[in-house]
């Protein structure tokens, strides 16, 4: 995006390179460390498996609520920006939803690592829910709609449904150490294809 001024004044300033691949660090060790010992984890933890200073954590995100937020936003970011391009790189349209479809559990895990702290009461929280549904569930619908205008899908599906129920299935393995969520998710994705 080009950073342009608008009518209202001049638009956010760009963050440097070095800036931007800090921030990248830090959320995906954050996110890796909530999965492994919960939102509640000490930050000296995250920045150790970032490697950088515990300062530099306050600098990009001043308070707990602020990380995790961040850490939230880029997981739906990164699982929304994957549907266009494994549509376009993978071998056929039914390829490129399981492989996505298997990135958005890769997302569920994580967010169930935060499931805790988005059903508290702080305010940061509240509009997490519709971002989530508004980013992910139109890639889904794009990546149904291409596999069923190929002919290797029911052309049936709804997109915000067949997440709800993966997104069910991934609740069980918090439980169960034997609970295999992505056995249960390839049945879905089989039971997907057209007879």
């Amino acid at each position: 995006m080009a950073d342009v001024h608008s009518a209202t004044g001049p638009a956010a300033p760009q963050k440097r390179a070095d800036a931007r691949r800090n921030e990248e660090t830090l959320l995906a060790a954050a996110a890796a460390v909530f999965v492994t010992s919960g939102v509640e984890a000490p930050v000296r933890d995250i920045a150790a498996k970032a490697g950088v200073g515990m300062g530099t954590i306050y600098r990009h995100f001043p308070t707990r609520a602020d990380l995790i937020v961040a850490v939230y936003r880029h997981q739906v970011e990164a699982c929304a920006e994957a549907g266009p391009t494994l549509l376009r790189t993978s071998s056929t349209p039914l390829a490129a939803l399981a492989a996505w479809i298997d990135l958005f559990v890769d997302f569920l895990v994580t967010k169930h690592g935060l499931a805790e702290a988005l059903q508290s009461d702080d305010a940061s929280f509240d509009a997490l829910h519709a971002y989530f549904v508004d980013r992910l569930v139109p890639v889904c619908t794009q990546l149904l709609d291409a596999a069923a205008a190929a002919g290797e899908i029911r052309p049936d599906i709804d997109a915000y449904l067949l997440m709800r129920g993966i997104g069910n299935l991934c609740i069980g393995s918090d439980d169960n150490p034997r609970y295999d969520a992505r056995r249960m998710v390839e049945l879905v994705i089989a039971g997907l294809r057209r007879q």
